[in-house]
């Protein structure tokens, strides 16, 4: 049953003021204003509400006045419900919620007998879609995610046409009071999963996700200081999608560009759409030097140490891996300092206006490295394995894996470095380990290889057909995994 909020719009002028200030905020308006013969209080955020629609629909009721007063006899909410059809009215009975929608961007207004709606007439700012840096394809669709919620949710809603779609919308944290959807196919998607979300986003008592989709990361999965990443990062569209339809769940931030997709597993990091966009034989060969350089990132620098280390057990056709001058620094120190300044270089890449970058490339590449060599501080192979190494790395699609896979790298440096080959194996053990007892959402992070599926391992080394029909992934454990 609706209720008024206030006694009149003077009380409801009183109540938005002890929130905001009055004067405090330039981009607060608070406006008086009449719909049709109805005094009335417009309270909207400037710059978050589209302007010319507001003024369309004053101009609305100054035109209609004369209908109105025929209908003397309606209440207010008959009013507003019956002179607004083309837009999304909605009534409150409480004053935060109220406030909530206006500080989304929707207009507030309160009547002259204390009732209070909202119409939504937000125009957020923000880009428009295009193709992201990190996810480029040679061909495929290039509407990427945007930092407005409502466009992502438009971009999904347009490649999958189907009334089981769901966007859950849900405001997260005290102050920030952020937009977050969890979107899923109903029926497809596992329901505990979907549960399991809900539960740990009520739990969220935080004064605001201002780093958005990977604050909500932390919080839902507590990864403390895990290296890996326990979810997915996408901003295609067509990979959400694609995700949502194999019984995946996308979980969308407002203000952010990336979407995160659980459960996935390490195999989900290492795919792209670009497998996809070519022939299934060219996007297997794609996706196995994609495979072979994961593997590769990890061991080629500590498998080279090794070897140079244990220089008597290689055998003669190699013994052009060992470099020939050892130099006045050991060679641990400079693969050390190599891979520190590899990622000293990359941040300057990162942090360098565009027009200075590729200046700044030369000087780091050129001059450095070759001067580097000539005054004996690294020896050449030192220089072209740790940027062989590098370069494998940045073969990897998710960033959050490649940061990993360099942790992880050196880690298994130190311990050759300490122990040798016992050392070398040892670390390797460890390191699978560790990934075999990860189980982010009780999904094991190394399937189908551990545990072992032999079809579901084929499907991922293998680009099969899209003809050739395929069940929905085992670990999204979705209700109907037949593909039809």
């Amino acid at each position: 049953m609706n209720q008024s909020l206030f006694t009149d719009i003077h009380d409801a002028e009183s109540f938005v003021y002890s929130k905001f200030g009055k004067g405090e905020s330039f981009d607060v308006g608070v406006k008086h204003a009449h719909i049709w013969s109805i005094p009335s209080l417009f309270v909207y955020m400037n710059g978050l509400i589209d302007s010319m629609m507001l003024t369309q629909i004053l101009t609305l009721t100054q035109s209609t006045q004369a209908q109105v007063k025929r209908k003397a006899d309606i209440n207010e909410i008959e009013a507003m419900n019956s002179y607004f059809p083309y837009h999304s009215v909605t009534i409150y009975d409480s004053k935060d919620a109220w406030l909530s929608a206006v500080l989304s961007g929707q207009l507030g207004i309160v009547t002259s007998d204390g009732y209070v709606f909202t119409i939504d007439v937000r125009s957020y700012p923000g880009r428009q879609p295009e193709e992201p840096d990190n996810e480029k394809v040679i061909r495929g669709s290039r509407d990427g995610f945007t930092e407005n919620i409502l466009q992502n949710t438009a971009l999904v809603r347009r490649r999958i046409r189907d009334v089981s779609l769901r966007f859950e919308l849900t405001k997260i944290s005290k102050r920030g009071q952020t937009d977050t959807v969890i979107a899923f196919v109903k029926g497809l998607a596992n329901e505990q999963h979907i549960e399991f979300l809900r539960k740990r986003m009520e739990k969220i008592h935080h004064d605001g996700l201002t780093m958005a989709d990977k604050a909500l990361e932390e919080w839902i999965f507590k990864q403390k200081f895990h290296p890996i990443p326990f979810v997915r990062y996408t901003e295609r569209a067509d990979i959400c999608a694609a995700h949502l339809l194999e019984g995946h769940i996308a979980i969308m931030v407002d203000t952010s560009p990336s979407v995160i997709l659980v459960p996935t597993t390490i195999f989900h990091h290492l795919q792209h759409a670009e497998e996809f966009r070519q022939a299934p034989l060219v996007g297997t060969i794609v996706r196995m030097m994609r495979l072979s350089g994961f593997f590769l990132s990890l061991l080629f620098l500590p498998f080279w140490y090794l070897l140079v280390k244990e220089s008597g057990h290689v055998p003669q056709f190699m013994t052009f891996i060992g470099p020939k001058e050892i130099g006045e620094v050991p060679i641990f120190l400079q693969i050390i300092f190599a891979s520190v300044g590899l990622e000293f270089l990359r941040l300057a890449a990162i942090h360098t206006p565009t027009p200075l970058s590729t200046a700044m490339g030369l000087v780091a590449a050129i001059i450095i490295g070759q001067i580097a060599i000539d005054v004996g501080l690294f020896i050449p192979e030192v220089v072209l394995y740790s940027a062989v190494a590098a370069i494998l790395t940045f073969s990897l699609p998710s960033y959050e894996l490649g940061v990993a896979i360099k942790i992880f790298m050196n880690m298994l440096l130190i311990a050759t470095a300490a122990f040798g080959t016992n050392g070398f194996f040892i670390g390797i053990l460890l390191i699978f380990m560790y990934l075999v007892s990860i189980k982010p959402m009780g999904v094991p992070y190394l399937w189908p290889l551990v545990p072992f599926f032999p079809k579901a391992l084929a499907r991922i080394i293998i680009r099969f057909p899209s003809s050739n029909g395929a069940l929905r992934p085992f670990v999204t454990h979705s209700p109907n995994r037949k593909r039809s």
